[in-house]
């Protein structure tokens, strides 16, 4: 009988593995700039559209 859980070795291995650092971006623009007063814009990313969009709570999503 195998007692190898999957489940159980990810969260064993994520519990023991730090997550890398992240570095600061290379350049960085302001949500005021891309938004310019809309809600919504849509984002060209190799071929597919993607929405970005500001939620009630002034959160950013972004959905294909």
């Amino acid at each position: 009988m195998n007692s190898h859980n999957p489940a159980t070795f990810y969260l064993r291995r994520a519990q023991t593995q730090a997550l890398p650092a992240l570095g600061t971006p290379s350049r960085t623009v302001s949500s005021d700039a891309i938004f310019r007063g809309e809600r919504e814009i849509g984002i060209e990313h190799h071929g597919a559209i993607y929405r970005l969009k500001v939620t009630r709570q002034g959160k950013l999503i972004l959905n294909k």
